[in-house]
């Protein structure tokens, strides 16, 4: 035992050395441990159920793509294929020119 106290200390590997090589990290991102759902592919509403011309007088179809801030649903949430999106924005905007919409949430 009087052997063990009188051995020089050696630094803990508590902290890695600055160019000793860490373990890999587990895939799904910082902090992640892989997948933990299936992110199901998002399908055009407007395609699915064949809406051609999108009307700016329907404000219940329209509101479902402007958040609650007032501001345009973008394409990668909600799924929007890219022409139904230019006609989608084109009639939000023309609904809201002539107050079907508000540009902006109500504080």
């Amino acid at each position: 035992m009087a052997d063990e106290t009188s051995t020089p200390s050696t630094p803990t590997s508590s902290a890695p050395a600055q160019g000793g090589s860490r373990p890999p990290r587990p895939a799904g991102g910082p902090g992640g441990g892989g997948r933990k759902f299936f992110r199901r592919k998002k399908v055009c509403k407007f395609c699915v159920e064949k809406i051609d011309n999108i009307s700016y007088r329907d404000v219940r179809l329209l509101q479902q793509f402007v958040a609650e801030r007032g501001k345009i649903t973008p394409r990668r949430l909600t799924g929007v294929c890219t022409t139904h999106q230019r006609q989608l924005s084109q009639a939000i905007k023309q609904s809201r020119n002539i107050a079907l919409l508000p540009f902006a949430a109500k504080y």
